[in-house]
């Protein structure tokens, strides 16, 4: 089965982002038992990175996965940052809340691709990944070592072809990019065959237009999927007092307050949980196979989980749409391919 195939069947993932203390401090007892809880409701699909925590969550979600078959499970992690080990490490430059003995260096040539995946096997315990996105090679991300267009170039001489190679031969089921921005992943069709992207933070109930409207027609004629990450925007739309990522994600923009409120507004209307609703939203378009949702607690993942199977009024998407809060041409749950009666978790 390839990528596309094997997350169709698992449309919901469990993110590895809290597990790295990106945003609080996390103990080692609750990011275990957020894991187990997952497990136990049936999710099968998880996501991590070496950069989470500089390999603290990879650690963590590994502690629970290489315990179970591997063959129950998706797993996907990234490329492109390498961790090694020092006395005198920055990792807190990075995430405060981390313990991580570990400094950062990205490569993105063919070598550093592999070296990523088996440290990445080391850390989890495991003996293969399922998909490998090459993490953070976007305009958005200030510590490349470079512009982001010739860290690009690095990696279509070096990571994409093999990357490529490693699906050919079945090594993983495939391959792409996980970033923030856009203009990647459209670059990325001109010049590889990637399979699925993770797109993270560009198709929420928030901001949704550009993916909408630019991302997702080319990514129909090329063949491409896509991972939704941050659906929420970091927490944003659940009540969460910061906005996606950063050092500076608590300077949240008035324009995107204000949408909060009118969704929250047309929300109270139906009795519909905004956070529901957004997760729902992502996961409509055909183009969408998968969400990965980072939940800090086991409450947290099992009210996300159950947030897929739950019915709303075709009343409140219509709303949204006559009040110019979603785009008239923007999917909904109940109009496509993965209504939520249909989602096989």
């Amino acid at each position: 089965m390839n990528a596309f195939e094997i997350l169709r069947e698992k449309p919901f993932g469990l993110g590895g982002v809290p597990f790295g203390n990106e945003f609080a401090y996390v103990t080692d007892e609750v990011a275990y038992a957020t894991i187990e809880a997952a497990w136990n409701a049936g999710v099968r699909y998880y996501d991590t990175s070496p950069w989470y925590g500089l390999g603290l969550a990879e650690r963590r979600l590994g502690t629970f996965l290489h315990k179970q078959t591997r063959g129950e499970y998706v797993l996907s992690s990234k490329v492109g940052k390498l961790l090694t080990a020092s006395r005198d490490n920055n990792a807190k430059e990075y995430f405060p809340f981390t313990p991580s003995p570990n400094n950062l260096r990205y490569d993105y040539t063919a070598d550093g691709v592999k070296r990523s995946i088996e440290d990445s096997l080391q850390r989890l315990g495991v003996d293969a990944l399922d998909v490998a996105f090459v993490h953070d090679l976007s305009p958005d991300n200030p510590w490349l070592p470079g512009p982001w267009e010739e860290q690009f170039e690095i990696a279509r001489n070096g990571a994409f072809p093999a990357l490529s190679r490693m699906r050919d031969e079945g090594v993983i089921k495939g391959w792409g990019l996980g970033v923030n921005s856009p203009e990647p992943i459209l670059k990325l069709m001109d010049v590889a065959d990637a399979d699925i992207c993770l797109l993270a933070r560009q198709y929420s109930l928030i901001d949704h237009e550009n993916a909408l409207h630019q991302v997702f027609p080319k990514a129909r004629e090329r063949g491409m999927a896509f991972v939704v990450g941050s659906s929420l925007n970091a927490g944003f739309i659940s009540g969460s007092a910061r906005f996606n990522y950063g050092k500076e994600n608590y300077k949240i923009s008035a324009e995107a307050i204000e949408k909060r409120a009118r969704l929250r507004a047309v929300a109270a209307r139906y009795g519909v949980d905004l956070r529901t609703a957004a997760l729902q939203f992502s996961i409509a378009p055909d183009v969408a196979v998968a969400l990965v949702v980072g939940c800090a607690n086991p409450q947290q993942v099992l009210a996300d989980y159950t947030s897929l199977k739950t019915r709303i009024p075709h009343a409140f998407w219509s709303d949204l749409r006559s009040e110019g809060l979603i785009e008239n041409d923007a999917a909904v749950p109940h109009e496509n391919h993965l209504s939520p009666a249909s989602v096989p978790i």
